[in-house]
């Protein structure tokens, strides 16, 4: 356990972390890189608002990130970022694309992001890996990142095994570099918390689909503002594919040919495109709603602004005179 420090000043509404003076922050909130809902409307908003908004990759070609970007700077000129999914058959071209474009910050998914960290530290480019382990955010750490996210299985989409309660305190002793939580973090009761187990600053998905920013079918945020807490499952499991999302026709059906043993083809061909089907054209029923496990605490639709100022309200009056974990 490290020596306890003040890491966290609010003055003005500012909240100061190494994070927020990593990315030039205001506020240590960073919105999650979400596939097919993170694009440029809703990076540009949570930059505008004070946090870090992310432009999410995923499975898109290389010329529809850059314009994103490019999307994205005309709406702000605040520091944004780019999620790679490093499985992504594009992966290589939208590294190359994000080096030349220029953002303040890469995350990195499903995969090791070693080969293009010269690259982007040559462009000036922090680099945030995404962890579901100590071992994994050490080796991230030796290869050079500028910090890890430590994302625990309450959150939505591809999740792993350890929650995030036991997996930043742990990973935050076995690192230098700051640690972001992830992963069931609804409120400020939630970023709070995340700062005294060691974390430097929060990413939040789930909250940020139900932004008025977000631009996701409104059936999808409906969905997640009348969840409750137990209306989450995770599909996948015997796959080696784990994905947490509401509950549905499709979860249903999923869950029960997984039990029965269904092969994995069978069983794909149930989610293929399904979380298109859902944010794009609004099918709750049979697509895949991906949603944190904080879902049940989402009560209304707000502006990116409202939401960010609303959890630093509540963040700095829970830790006002308070110490928390360097």
């Amino acid at each position: 356990m490290k020596k306890i420090n003040s890491i966290v000043k609010a003055k003005d509404r500012v909240m100061k972390t190494k994070v927020t003076d990593l990315l030039d922050i205001q506020y240590p909130i960073i919105q999650g890189g979400m596939a097919w809902v993170a694009e440029h409307h809703l990076a540009a908003a949570v930059s505008e608002a004070g946090g870090f908004g992310i432009i999410g990759a995923a499975n898109a070609p290389a010329q529809w990130v850059r314009e994103q970007i490019r999307l994205a700077k005309e709406k702000t000129d605040k520091p944004f970022g780019v999620n790679v999914m490093l499985m992504s058959p594009y992966a290589d071209e939208v590294a190359q694309v994000i080096a030349e474009e220029g953002v303040k910050a890469v995350t990195t998914g499903a995969g090791n992001p070693e080969k293009y960290m010269e690259m982007w530290k040559k462009a000036g480019i922090r680099v945030i890996p995404v962890v579901a382990s100590v071992a994994l955010a050490k080796r991230m750490e030796r290869c050079g990142a500028d910090a890890v996210v430590a994302e625990g299985c309450e959150s939505g989409g591809h999740v792993g095994e350890t929650t995030t309660m036991a997996l930043v305190p742990q990973v935050a002793d076995g690192v230098q570099i700051p640690v972001i939580a992830a992963g069931g973090i609804g409120d400020g009761r939630g970023i709070a918390a995340a700062f005294m187990l060691g974390a430097q600053a929060v990413q939040m998905g789930t909250c940020f689909v139900a932004t008025t920013e977000c631009q996701v079918h409104q059936n999808y945020k409906d969905m997640i503002l009348k969840a409750k807490d137990i209306d989450t499952r995770v599909t996948g499991r015997t796959t080696g594919h784990p994905v947490r999302a509401l509950r549905n026709q499709m979860t249903r059906e999923y869950l029960k040919k997984e039990a029965e043993g269904a092969p994995f083809e069978e069983l794909e061909q149930l989610t293929l495109g399904g979380l298109r089907r859902a944010v794009t054209e609004g099918d709750v029923k049979n697509g895949s709603v991906m949603s944190g496990q904080i879902a049940g605490l989402i009560k209304e639709e707000m502006s990116c602004k409202d939401l960010i100022q609303k959890l630093m309200k509540e963040t700095e009056t829970l830790l006002k005179g308070t110490a928390v974990y360097e």
